[in-house]
């Protein structure tokens, strides 16, 4: 199961240095955190998570495999893109393909460093790609609402339903909203994904800061902070120029520097989380004396679709998990010791599965 969180931002905000940071940071990484590079401009990253190497201590285990995430360094973008101007036809098209948008925002002065409109304004700049993004969405909705037509006058019900989606689509984007506002049912929830509007992927903003205001921000980083807010977006502050530095360094050099930073983690650390807990991911384990891994699981999966993430013969003949939560499991000491405890539970087919529980699935070949 893949999840891909694109990163984008205007011409020289820093983008390119964070997604260099991203795949140097992680082609460094010990085993624990394998790095491959599927294209020049894809980075498949392992997600942090100090859980997996604690179940592994305890279990023994031989090897260490954690879940990953995909981030995609997209085409920049410039006013007209909708339009095609630039990349722009580049850029739409591959957002399409991504989970989720990380938006690089410059949120430092260097006279060195020329912005594309002449001013440092990061919420301006947001706006400016939600614009491009907005009208991208009215100009395809617009098309697919004049083919559908004769559908609906045939009284094709799934045409129907697809119609009533764009039109809601459509009012709120009229309105100067993206699409993630319109409330959507259940039922209506596997045709308002087909539609695949680019305002109804989550966003998380990338505040890249100067290296002094890498521990606390400044006033350009609050500024998107509250604007993040009021969407019902996140954002997270970085010094993509102190990622690159870090990147360059081996595991204790590295936490030298952060300390002396004032900086508990790499930036990039929090990116990659925040991209996880933006996609509404979660994180179940698998924990033996051969490997402990982690699998990558959305908020609410039952246990025969979380088995399925392993093997599709797993949620086929799925019996039943047999589940450890993962304090239990660390408190206690182990498999053997929760169990004898009573903290070992079977639970069925209507089990939600809950971010960190540690599972051994039982099924019929």
């Amino acid at each position: 199961m893949g999840f891909k969180v694109g990163i984008v931002g205007l011409p020289n905000v820093g983008k390119s240095t964070l997604f260099n940071a991203l795949t140097k940071t992680a082609a460094a990484q010990a085993a624990n955190f394998p790095f491959c590079t599927i294209e020049p401009n894809v980075g498949d990253v392992a997600v942090p998570d100090d859980r997996l190497d604690k179940l592994a201590a305890i279990a023994a285990s031989k090897q260490i495999i954690p879940t990953r995430i995909t981030f995609v360094d997209i085409a920049g973008l410039v006013k007209g893109a909708s339009k095609g101007e630039g990349l722009g036809n580049q850029f739409l098209a591959n957002i399409r393909e991504v989970d989720a948008i990380a938006h690089v925002l410059r949120c430092f002065e260097d006279g060195d460093v020329v912005h594309v409109d002449g001013r440092v304004d990061p919420v301006a700049d947001a706006e400016t790609i939600e614009t491009e993004l907005m009208l991208a969405d009215i100009e395809s909705l617009e098309k697919r609402l004049q083919n559908i037509v004769r559908k609906v006058r045939g009284g094709d019900k799934d045409a129907v339903q697809q119609e009533r989606l764009m039109r809601a689509a459509m009012a709120a984007l009229e309105d100067g909203k993206p699409a993630r506002v319109v409330e959507v049912d259940d039922e209506d929830r596997k045709a308002w994904d087909m539609l695949q509007l680019l305002t109804t992927k989550p966003v998380l903003y990338v505040c890249n800061v100067s290296e002094s205001d890498a521990a606390e921000g400044n006033a350009m980083s609050n500024a998107v902070g509250e604007m993040a807010a009021a969407q019902g977006n996140s954002h997270v502050v970085i010094s993509a120029q102190i990622e690159e530095e870090i990147s360059q360094l081996d595991a204790e050099e590295a936490q030298e520097f952060l300390s002396e930073m004032g900086l508990e983690e790499p930036g990039l650390d929090r990116v990659i989380k925040a991209g996880y807990a933006l996609l509404q991911l979660e994180t179940y384990f698998t924990v033996g004396p051969k490997e402990a891994r982690a699998w990558t699981i959305t908020k609410g999966t039952l246990a025969p679709q979380a088995a399925g993430v392993i093997h599709g013969d797993f949620e086929k003949g799925f019996i039943r998990a047999e589940t450890i939560a993962y304090d239990d499991y660390i408190t206690l000491g182990g498999e053997n010791p929760a169990k004898e405890a009573g903290k070992m539970r079977a639970e069925g087919k209507g089990y939600t599965v809950k971010d960190g529980d540690v599972l051994h699935f039982l099924f019929n070949t």
